[in-house]
């Protein structure tokens, strides 16, 4: 699992509607791990203070996974640029849109709280 996951309460669900489900796939019902809900805020004026924050352009073919790529060297963190944007998919940014990307990461994690 990612690190979104590192803090987060976890539950086994059980419930027998899923046998047949997970037996038609061939898997033994051992039950269904669900993640808890994270709370995510957005950082503070104090936060932000304490971030540097690359500018882009958004432009044709742009993809939060590439720019996570480029600015962290893994494409997983997509999400912390989305978030931070107040963007949660490439659908909700316009080609032009000015978009941040916050650094250094372990410090936005940190805020995130997912560290």
């Amino acid at each position: 699992m990612g690190i979104r996951y590192n803090k987060r309460s976890k539950l086994r669900n059980n419930l027998k509607m899923y046998n047949s489900i997970l037996e038609g796939r061939g898997l033994k019902n051992k039950g269904i791990t669900i993640y808890e809900t994270p709370e995510f805020f957005h950082p503070s004026a104090a936060d932000m203070a304490s971030l540097s924050l690359t500018p882009h352009r958004w432009i044709l073919g742009d993809k939060f996974y590439k720019l996570a790529h480029k600015h962290y060297g893994e494409s997983e963190y997509w999400w912390v640029i989305a978030w931070f944007n107040q963007t949660p998919t490439e659908a909700h940014v316009d080609l032009g849109d000015l978009l941040y990307v916050p650094a250094p990461l372990d410090d936005v994690l940190d805020i995130y709280g997912v560290q």
